[in-house]
């Protein structure tokens, strides 16, 4: 009877070892963590149809299973052609999602509404962004631009998401690229920078983006990474670059004309 006991304890004990290991593997808390992120310029939700439907860039990101998401071009009551929506708030409702929100255009309120027209970026993510802050960028002569910074707790590990869009003029985007550089090299650890950069892979922008040292492209040596316009893509101006320590595989454009860029994704593993 005792030997039967002993026995059925250590049977137990085993079984719950195998369970807390699987629980810890599942919920990446072992020595790597895996996410999918994109970078959507997604024009106010307007597609190439001219017909506005935030629903079809649901669809893309679940359908992407991408995690975290960087956005360019977002309303939040601006106007008409938006309905007046907040847009970040409605995307993130439709994905169960966490998200932040910076304006860089803050506007007074249209004829009738109560709240600011506002013009931005936003970060929806599956997991909690412990805090975030919206910082303007320098601009010469284009609409002003900025950079939205989040921390996102991804699974225990505090990675700083970093997504802007950039301006037309290449005065504009060289100040903008040095100013993104001097922030993100305040903080440690891993770090994600996605957007629509309005220059192209050898630009002197980009070039100097990756000179920092800060960061890589995670699409380097992928070719055809066409993204505008969206039905018949030509240039490459949408990006997603990550700090050096980062994996990243599986590596795609998806096709889509919900908007008129295409966006991009990347599987990416982040080492604790």
């Amino acid at each position: 009877m005792k030997k039967h006991f002993i026995t059925s304890i250590v049977s137990l004990l085993i079984v719950s070892l195998f369970s807390t290991s699987a629980m810890a593997a599942g919920h990446g808390n072992g020595k790597e963590i895996r996410t999918t992120v994109m970078s959507y310029n997604i024009h106010h939700g307007v597609g190439l149809d001219e017909q506005l439907s935030l629903k079809r860039i649901e669809d893309v990101i679940r359908d992407s299973g991408a995690e975290i998401v960087g956005l360019q071009e977002v309303d939040r009551f601006f106007a008409e052609r938006s309905d007046f929506q907040d847009q970040a708030k409605e995307l993130a409702g439709l994905l169960g999602y966490h998200y932040a929100y910076g304006a860089n255009l803050d506007l007074e309120p249209a004829d009738g509404q109560a709240n600011n027209r506002q013009y931005g970026t936003a970060i929806l993510s599956k997991y909690p962004i412990l805090r975030f802050d919206n910082v303007l960028l320098s601009s010469f002569g284009d609409e002003q631009r900025g950079v939205l910074h989040a921390v996102v707790n991804l699974r225990g590990v505090h990675v700083d998401v970093y997504n802007t869009h950039l301006g037309l003029d290449a005065e504009s985007r060289k100040a903008q690229v040095q100013e993104i550089v001097n922030l993100a090299s305040t903080v440690k650890g891993p770090k994600l920078l996605m957007g629509d950069f309005n220059a192209e892979p050898g630009s002197s922008e980009v070039e100097a983006l990756l000179a920092s040292g800060l960061f890589v492209n995670s699409f380097q040596g992928i070719e055809d990474a066409y993204t505008f316009p969206a039905d018949q893509p030509s240039e490459t101006i949408d990006y997603i670059v990550t700090s050096p320590e980062v994996q990243h595989s599986n590596q795609r454009v998806i096709r889509t004309e919900a908007s008129d860029h295409r966006p991009i994704a990347v599987d990416v593993v982040f080492k604790r």
